[in-house]
Formats: C-alpha cells, structure tokens, sequence
C-alpha cells in the first residue's frame, strides 16, 4: 500500500533527549495539534522501559501533553491495550537495540498498523532505533561497523515500515572513521541519500516536505555533504 504524502507526519530524533531537542519537542507539539495531547510510549524493550517511561511523561508534560500510555510489543499485552495505543495523537518509539526491536514489533503485530496510524494522520516520533524503524529497512543499525547494534536476535528479514525515500544515521560523530565508513556504504548502496544526524538534531517529514534541524549531514553516492 502506497502511503498517502498528505498524511505524513513523522519526527526523527538521534538522541541526546535533554535541552537540546528542544525545538524538537516544540515542533513534534505543533505537528499533534492544539486539542491533540495524548502521547503513546512503545519502548524497545519491556525491561527498564517503565524507567524511561516515567522520564518521556515529565519531558512531554512541558510542551503541553496530557494523557499517556505505555505499551511494550515485546511483553504479555491485551490486544484492547494495542487498540488503545494506537488511538493517541502520538506514538514515540524510543532507541535500543533496533533488530530486537523491530522483530518484537512484526511480531506483535504493531509494526503493519503503525503504516495505518501514519494514514490516518497520526504522529509518529522516532528516536535512534525508533527513527531508524521508519526508514525502508534497518540496515542503518549495521553502520558504522565499529559503532553497529548486534543481531543478538539473529533477525534476517530487515524490511521496516517503509515511511521515507531515505536512511537515517543517528548519533553522528563526524570523525573521519565514521564518515569514511559512511562514505564507502554511500556507494555501495546507491540507492537513497542517508541523513547523518549528530545528537540534538533530527529531522521533521511533513507531507513531502523535510526540515532539517541543527547539524546535518547527508552521504549519497560516496560523497558526504553538510545541510546545516
């Protein structure tokens, strides 16, 4: 099913949670609408993820959201519970391990209804993992090799929802080992621009329309280019 541009409202988030995302929240706020203020969390694993629950709904409370939930794909969850989740305004799926991740997603089911959440017009929010889950595939979890998630999971199909005609790096350091890494997978991979996104910066999809915010860099076809 080809997804409506229309719809589309996602928030790429590398990391770095704090002030410096800020904006982020802001916008990711804006995106919800002025009566829109319920918030799903979908942590990458049910152990420790009500810990960081409790952080996300004091981080969130402050730019105006209300009423939140919490569901975890990889735990015992009623499908009236699922229902619920996917009835906020925004669903947030937090960093982690992205093969465990995205296999405990297919595999409760929610992954194929978050493509029908983004249809109907629901925000989603990625951070890390979570962002990389809305590209095409996660073979971003693999790269840089010296910094890549391990398939401890050993999943072997790599499809993820499929939202974005690009990759996404979290966590970007711009050294040399990094973007010499990147630049090699750029040309093997030829297919799709690949943000790098150091941590404070992220990346709003409105529609058709993609708005860069703080440092940006982006490797296509084994060139690397700086967007902000």
């Amino acid at each position: 099913m080809r997804l409506d541009q229309s719809h589309k409202r996602l928030v790429f988030y590398s990391g770095g949670q704090d002030a410096g995302n800020k904006v982020l929240h802001e916008k990711l706020a804006r995106l919800a609408g002025h009566r829109a203020r319920s918030f799903t969390y979908v942590p990458y694993s049910h152990e420790n993820g009500e810990y960081f629950y409790r952080r996300i709904k004091a981080r969130y409370r402050k730019f105006g959201f209300k009423k939140f939930r919490y569901f975890a794909p990889d735990s015992d969850f009623l499908v009236r519970e699922m229902n619920a989740a996917l009835k906020s305004d925004v669903i947030y799926l937090a960093g982690g391990n992205t093969y465990y991740f995205l296999k405990h997603l297919r595999e409760s089911g929610l992954l194929k209804r978050l493509r029908r959440f983004v249809e109907r017009g629901g925000v989603l929010a990625g951070l890390s993992a979570g962002a990389i889950i809305m590209t095409k595939d996660i073979r971003m979890a693999g790269y840089p090799p010296h910094e890549a998630d391990i398939n401890e999971v050993r999943l072997k199909n790599l499809k993820a929802l499929g939202l974005v005609d690009f990759e996404f790096l979290p966590h970007y350091s711009n050294s040399k080992l990094s973007s010499d890494a990147m630049i090699r997978y750029s040309k093997r991979q030829n297919r799709h621009p690949i943000f790098a996104c150091p941590d404070g910066s992220g990346i709003i999809v409105e529609g058709s329309a993609l708005h860069f915010f703080g440092e940006m860099y982006m490797f296509y076809q084994g060139r690397k280019l700086r967007l902000a």
